[in-house]
Formats: C-alpha cells, structure tokens, sequence
C-alpha cells in the first residue's frame, strides 16, 4: 500500500484505516478552504453591489461624465477594485428594484454558509461530525447487500498418508538413526562409523515413533516412516530434533503409540505412561520426567505384559515388587520413590518384568559385565515399594537393567 507519506509499504488493516481516516479529514478541510474563498469573494461582490444601488442615479452620473470611472467609483463609495470592476461589466438591468431583493436573500444565504464554514475549519470536531454524516450518507446510497459468505470452516489438515508395514528401527551408540524394512534383521550383518557401535535395534511398525530420551528428562519424537532407510549409516538424530542446550542424549525407544513404558531416573523415582503421551509435533520435544540437579534419566522399559518390577542401584542393591503398585502419569512428572536410596548411590535403572531380566555394569580393570537374574533370584529381593532392597553379589558395579521376560 501506498499512504499518505507516498511510500510503498505493508500496512495492517487498522493503519490502512486510520490513514484513510486522516485523508478523509484533510479532504474535508482543504474543500471547505476552497469553498470559503469562493463563498467570501462572492459576498465581497455582492456588498460592491449592494453599495450601488443605494445611490444609482450618483453611480450612472459617474460612470457617464468621469474619464476613469473606476477609480472615481473607488474613490467616491471606498470600493475595492474587484467591486469596482464588477459595477463596471454589471448590466444595467441587474441594479433594478427587484435585483436588490435577490442581492439580499443571496447575501443571508452566503453568510450561513460562512458561518457553517468557518465553524469546520474552527472546531476539529465540527469537521469529524461532518466526515461521519458524509460516510453515512455514502453507506445509505451505495451499500449493497454483503455478497461474500463469511462462516466458520473446519481447520485444513494435511495428512501424509504412511503405508503400516513391518520395519526395524536400528540406533547406534553416537545417535545415528536408521530403519529397516521387516524384522528378521541380522545384527551381525549392520555397519556403522568407525569408533561407533550398536545401541539397539527395535521391530515396530512404519507408523510407530522413536522417542529419544534427553538427560535432563525432556523426550523427543521422530515419525518412523521419517527416518532413513537404505543400507547407509543413517542420519544422526540432532538433525531431525532441536535438542535442548547443555542435554544428551541417554536412550531410546521406539514402539506403537499404545505400548506402556515404565520411566524413572538416578534419583530413585518412576511411573508409568505410554509411548503416545510422550510424543509431541514440536521438533523441541516436551519435557516429561522430572530431574532435580545432578539426577539424569534412566532406560525406559517395556511394561506391558510385566507383572514386577526389578531396580538396581548404582552400589549393587537390588529391590522388586509388584507393578501394580505404579501409577500411571499421562502428563509426566516425578513419579514415586521406586528404592529407598542411600548416601552417594543413585538408581542405575528399573525394568518390568515377569521372569526375568538383565544387570549390566562395570567391573574391575573397567570391562564390561552383565548378569542375568531368573524368578528365583528376584524374588529373593521381594518387598514393598521404596524400600532399600538387598545386596547383590553381583562383582560389578550396575549401570542398566533390562527386560527379557
């Protein structure tokens, strides 16, 4: 748009308004300026005239015995020469009786009209009360009924239609994503970038999502059918996310949206919730589990079709008891204690389970250690939620623990 200062710009609707407005009133001014010019001069005449036909017989003697008539004209009634000119070019016939009449109903019409015009040009609010009657006015003459229909729609979604088939979603150590068309994948067979290795692979669906769990709690998502397929090493997942300041990424996962995850963290706390209550549409993710400082998140777990649960502790104490005593949090949160902690120990990990699961940790020389504990063992260390648990002689120090049955 081009306004008033001649310059093409955007304008919204309301300067657009407020500038045909300001126009509006300059319109209006300079046309009543115009007009009581005109309106001025004409009684400017009309008085010259007016003057005359008091003393006819004086003004045609004048006019017939003086060389200069126009300047005697002046000089004997004080007439401007505009007046005088004017008296000059009249005719005859125009200074009778009933022209003075006329003179003097034009002459009361003009002054009204002065006076409605001074007071325009006077009084800004004369001048809007104008411009408001003048645009009624206009409305009432042109307005035609509102041709366009203006009526609430429904919000246009754009659906990307994903054909649901079977894939493998494979994550290397360093967050290099990939998927895999089917499930009989051979993990021998899987490359990746020299000094990166496999973190885990996961059989879903092409319509599933992979959650990436950040360590300080907030959970991020990318559609399954987004990731890269193809015999490559992928695509790192920093790319497809906004991955908050001064966070890594510690796990992930990938499953349907139905699917129940047991989550929790190195303070000791967890709940449940399912794999659709974490995802979100922003590519910054949510933040979901609660961490105080110096806490991270630990590995979530698969808890549908689990009837227990099995913590490790990062010094080697061991605690299960019933999932049922769990409550789901749909909208995240800090959950409830899982193990009663001890000073400088944090919670290596909980995992749901039914007859079984895996410990993995380090031990001495730094190599790495695992042990699998049957129903037998883990009901050795059977009580109630948030107790301390019992020690474990595993010979290593814990740092995950995973579901096998």
């Amino acid at each position: 748009m081009v306004g008033l200062d001649g310059v093409p710009t955007q304008k919204s609707f309301r300067q657009m308004l407020a500038e045909w407005i300001t126009f509006r009133q300059t319109t209006i001014e300079r046309r009543a300026r115009h007009r009581l010019g005109k309106v001025l001069d004409r009684i400017h005449i009309l008085e010259g005239r007016q003057l005359v036909l008091l003393n006819i017989d004086e003004v045609i003697a004048i006019i017939r015995q003086s060389d200069e008539p126009r300047a005697a004209l002046m000089a004997r009634f004080r007439l401007s020469e505009r007046q005088a000119e004017d008296i000059l070019e009249i005719r005859l016939r125009q200074l009778a009786r009933l022209e003075a009449i006329k003179i003097e109903q034009e002459l009361s019409e003009l002054r009204d009209e002065q006076k409605k015009l001074e007071e325009i040009l006077g009084s800004p609010a004369a001048l809007r009360r104008l411009m408001v009657k003048e645009i009624e006015a206009d409305a009432k003459t042109f307005a035609d009924p509102r041709r366009t229909l203006i009526q609430a729609e429904k919000k246009a979604v754009v659906e990307l239609r994903v054909v649901d088939e079977p894939v493998t979603v494979v994550v290397s150590e360093k967050g290099w994503v990939r998927s895999r068309l089917g499930h009989e994948v051979d993990v021998e067979t899987l490359a990746f970038k020299a000094g990166d290795a496999l973190y885990a692979t996961f059989a879903c669906r092409s319509v599933d999502t992979l959650l990436a769990f950040g360590s300080q709690g907030r959970v991020y998502s990318v559609p399954v059918a987004a990731l890269p397929g193809g015999r490559g090493d992928g695509q790192p997942i920093t790319s497809m996310i906004e991955l908050e300041a001064g966070t890594q990424i510690l796990h992930y996962f990938a499953g349907a949206s139905a699917l129940n995850l047991l989550l929790s963290s190195s303070g000791g706390y967890g709940f449940l919730a399912t794999v659709g209550n974490l995802v979100s549409r922003q590519r910054a993710g949510k933040a979901f589990i609660s961490c105080n400082a110096g806490e991270s998140v630990c590995a979530p777990s698969v808890a549908d079709g689990a009837t227990h649960v099995a913590c490790a502790s990062t010094g080697g104490r061991i605690l299960t008891f019933e999932i049922a005593e769990l409550k789901s949090m749909a909208t995240g949160g800090r959950g409830l204690m899982l193990l009663a902690l001890e000073d400088k120990d944090t919670l290596a990990g909980a995992a749901a389970y039914s007859r079984s699961v895996r410990i993995d940790g380090i031990g001495r020389g730094g190599k790495a250690r695992s042990e699998t504990l049957e129903i037998r063992s883990l009901n050795n260390a059977r009580a109630a939620r948030a107790r301390k648990g019992k020690a474990a002689d595993l010979g290593f120090k814990p740092q995950s623990i995973w579901r096998l049955e």
